[in-house]
């Protein structure tokens, strides 16, 4: 579908563009593009691996597009005021979106996976690609975060792996509605809960996700997706959780700081699991997991010999180390869900929180800012502390009426303690300043490749 063809990616260094950059050019295709950060000066380890893979690079002033031949992959929501678009459709270029160009990857496979749901979706996605190349199937991955496992020296940002097998697996998003472009196999679906849409929305494109796939595998424990899936009348569903209902289920639980165990039951045989990630949420990640692995064929005693070396994901609970007893951990947690998981993971153990927030965008304050202050209020204690800077914003046309200060004002009149401080390096000053022995300081936020580098620099003034 894409040898011999030419694609230029408009964002290249995106989280979900990069990946997908380095499948198509690993099927035969020519790949280029620019990214908004490269422009910027921003990121630029990145860029140079991109370039030192064959990737050619330019300024993204319409430059790097040339004939009419190429293929630009860009974002639906992206102006035609931008240099590369204004300068694609003066040649009569072909554009597609990325979800778009996913899709057609993915359904040409002879067998694949598709993780869907509001919340665990990287982590669920690196977790059964791992599963799957310990199992020797050497599948084809694509994910939104990079995976430890997978990481090389000459392949530092393994957010992506090319496998020669026939089977693909790839998270799929319903933020932009591209899950229904996606005919999987097996349907993973995690959760359904607020975010980008509306609750009725999701409800449509979750189940429809679900019903068309040769297997569905969903969470029990989860009420939204408990109600949608029954009302599906689904043939060979797989469900996963605690509950004793569940086909797959975690009893024995033991969590520590930075690992956790659980006993699997499935089939009426139990199955001891050890992780090195920490959190309940994670147990139900492995579940879930588990439970696809198992739909493709892949012996639940291989699957939980796998999980015992899942090192995790970038930005996903990652300890970036400790200074003086406190430690500093780098996180994607940006909505609700994902925000409330990272907290009550923290919440199980002693030690005053530091909780950093960037929002990743106006928008999403505006949808979800509400729920987001009553997660940081319902957590933490009055001992800890939340501190947001103003949001991401990387340019463009977007309603910048509500901005941090909407969730701060929330969290303290619910009882909380919160800070919004603008600028992200005053923000840094601040914590180090009010840091203590035995607090944990995490760095939350997504869309923003530099947290991690913010986090580290945190880490190294604590030192």
């Amino acid at each position: 579908m894409t040898k011999d063809k030419s694609y230029y990616f408009c964002g290249i260094g995106g989280s979900g563009m990069l990946p997908l950059a380095m499948i198509v050019r690993e099927s035969g295709a020519t790949v280029a593009g620019s990214d908004r950060a490269l422009d910027q000066g921003r990121l630029a380890a990145k860029f140079e691996w991109l370039e030192a893979k064959g990737v050619k690079l330019f300024q993204q002033d319409g430059s790097g597009l040339t004939n009419s031949d190429q293929i630009l992959i860009a974002s639906a929501a992206i102006e035609d005021s931008v240099p590369d678009v204004a300068k694609a459709n003066a040649l009569g270029c072909q554009r597609m979106t990325r979800a778009k160009l996913l899709a057609a990857q993915f359904n040409e496979t002879d067998h694949n996976i598709a993780i869907g749901g509001t919340s665990g979706k990287s982590t669920v996605t690196g977790m059964i690609g791992w599963i799957l190349a310990e199992a020797g199937r050497d599948p084809t991955i694509m994910n939104g975060a990079v995976m430890k496992n997978f990481v090389s020296d000459d392949a530092p940002f393994a957010s992506s792996r090319v496998g020669n097998g026939d089977l693909m697996v790839s998270e799929v998003d319903e933020s932009d509605g591209s899950i229904a472009l996606f005919n999987p196999e097996i349907a993973v679906l995690n959760n359904v809960s607020l975010d980008h849409k509306s609750l009725e929305e999701l409800r449509q494109l979750f189940g429809d996700f679900a019903r068309k796939a040769r297997y569905a595998v969903w969470n029990v424990d989860d009420a939204e997706t408990a109600a949608l899936v029954e009302g599906l009348g689904l043939q060979n569903a797989i469900s996963f959780g605690f509950s004793k209902d569940a086909d797959l289920r975690a009893t024995d639980i033991k969590e520590a700081p930075l690992s956790s165990s659980f006993t699997l039951i499935a089939d009426g045989a139990e199955y001891p699991v050890t992780m090195q990630v920490p959190g309940r949420h994670n147990i139900a990640n492995a579940l879930s997991s588990i439970a696809a692995a198992s739909a493709i064929g892949v012996p639940i005693k291989t699957s939980v010999s796998a999980m015992a070396g899942f090192t995790g994901l970038a930005r996903r609970f990652d300890v970036v180390g400790t200074a003086n007893n406190i430690s500093v951990i780098d996180d994607f947690g940006h909505n609700p869900d994902k925000i409330a998981a990272t907290l009550k993971t923290m919440k199980a153990f002693s030690g005053r929180i530091i909780a950093f927030f960037q929002p990743h965008g106006f928008g999403p304050i505006h949808k979800m800012g509400a729920e987001l202050a009553q997660v940081f209020a319902d957590i933490l204690d009055e001992e800890d502390r939340v501190i947001l800077c103003d949001p991401v914003y990387f340019g463009g046309t977007v309603d910048r009426s509500i901005g941090s200060n909407y969730i701060t004002d929330a969290v303290r009149a619910a009882g909380g303690m919160a800070e919004h401080i603008p600028g992200r390096t005053d923000c840094a000053h601040h914590i180090v300043d009010i840091a203590e022995p035995g607090d944990r300081i995490v760095v939350m936020g997504a869309r923003d490749d530099t947290l991690s580098s913010f986090a580290a620099d945190i880490l190294e003034r604590l030192r």
